[in-house]
């Protein structure tokens, strides 16, 4: 009787493996099937720091075309970020047109592989032609002084802009700033949503203040999205998710919010891990008497991470993000802007770079998600959106 249950229980196993083995295979290849889109990969800035030839497989990074390849990966918004110290001088132009420049660069490097892209019909033709799409995303409008500017920066390509980033600025305040300058959108912060809509730039709200949001929401005539935000719900306090309240707002506007990958915006756990770990360090350098960047401190940080290893989220809690949102407001307001590139050592397991698509789609496929409900949420619903925009821009 013993052995008959024992080949009973490695035959369900076995069926379930095999199931599990179907499903995975299923996930590979809806990923090469369908178009997938990333609304904020950080490539530009790991780039500035030292040139690669990022059409062969890299030592380091997350991101190169033998990786995009195999994830599955056709359209890679690339982040032009600007650093918030550079607000308010002449600098902070200059890093962004020479975050530009290296987009660019990619694309004339390597024109078989990559090419940029400024509308949905550029996705859609780089898509049939086999090329990786770069269109490109501003993260931090401060460089951005005047209208005129805004114009300007579009002609160069960038077809969204994050209205600030951890400071306020002068379009609007900051979720991770304690100053609430403008109480939401400053004056010119206003004129900016009108201009945006008016040429056909995506708003992006990732970053933001709740107040500005709103106020974004309640000025804007086409739809914004979160570019590399996740779900409040998870990080209860994090100013820099979105609340349930924010995300049926977004929804009812058509709006998209694209899932950010980092544990420190997908796992409440790993949060208080991390905290836990700097408040020892800081109480460690207290009592010591030392300065942050002493020997010590460094040795101290070694050792309490290796007796209480911070650990990572896991590719499940990210489709659990998207699965919130879904529940909330439906399949089609959500997508995913990984943020990779710009994280830092936080990625989840099973999600550590942009070969690792089809992970995501097995857990969601786990999850009872249907192959057009993977479209959408892969894609589908970001290029709605950005069409929506282009549409309004040219019937005004």
């Amino acid at each position: 009787m013993k052995k008959v249950l024992l080949g009973f229980i490695t035959l369900i196993m076995s069926i379930n493996l095999t199931a599990g083995d179907k499903l995975y295979e299923k996930a590979k290849e809806l990923a090469q099937k369908y178009i997938i889109v990333d609304t904020h990969i950080d490539l530009p800035l790991r780039l500035n720091n030292g040139w690669e030839d990022i059409s062969k497989k890299t030592a380091s990074g997350e991101y190169d075309y033998i990786r995009v390849l195999e994830g599955g990966l056709n359209v890679s918004f690339m982040s032009i970020y600007v650093p918030p110290r550079l607000q308010g001088t002449p600098e902070a132009k200059q890093y962004a047109d020479n975050l530009i420049s290296l987009v660019e660069k990619i694309a004339i490097s390597y024109p078989d592989k990559f090419a940029l892209a400024n509308s949905v019909k550029d996705i859609v033709g780089n898509f049939e032609k086999g090329l990786i799409s770069l269109p490109m995303g501003m993260e931090n409008g401060a460089p951005i002084e005047n209208i005129d500017l805004l114009k300007f920066y579009y002609d160069k390509g960038i077809r969204y802009v994050t209205l600030t980033h951890a400071k306020w600025n002068n379009i609007c305040d900051s979720s991770y700033d304690e100053e609430r300058k403008w109480h939401g959108l400053s004056p010119f912060g206003k004129e900016i949503i009108k201009e945006m809509n008016r040429i056909g730039m995506i708003i992006d709200i990732s970053h933001v203040t709740d107040e500005t949001f709103y106020q974004v929401i309640e000025l804007s005539k086409t739809p914004v999205i979160a570019s590399h935000s996740s779900c409040r719900f998870y990080t209860p306090g994090f100013e820099r998710n979105m609340d349930d309240d924010m995300i049926k707002t977004l929804a009812k506007t058509g709006g998209v919010i694209q899932i950010n990958f980092g544990s420190d915006f997908i796992d409440e756990d790993y949060i208080t891990r991390k905290k836990e770990y700097r408040a020892e360090v800081e109480n460690y350098i207290e009592e010591h008497h030392l300065d942050k960047d002493n020997p010590q401190v460094e040795e101290f940080k070694k050792n309490y991470s290796e007796q209480h290893p911070l650990g990572y989220s896991t590719v499940k809690k990210v489709a659990d993000h998207i699965d919130h949102v879904i529940k909330l407001v439906g399949v089609d307001y959500v997508g995913l802007g990984s943020d990779f590139e710009g994280v830092g050592d936080t990625l989840p397991d099973g999600l550590k770079d942009v070969s690792m698509y089809p992970n995501l789609i097995y857990e969601l496929l786990k999850l009872g998600y249907t192959e057009n409900d993977i479209q959408k949420i892969c894609s589908g619903n970001l290029l709605r959106v950005w069409q929506q925009i282009e549409d309004y821009a040219a019937a005004n």
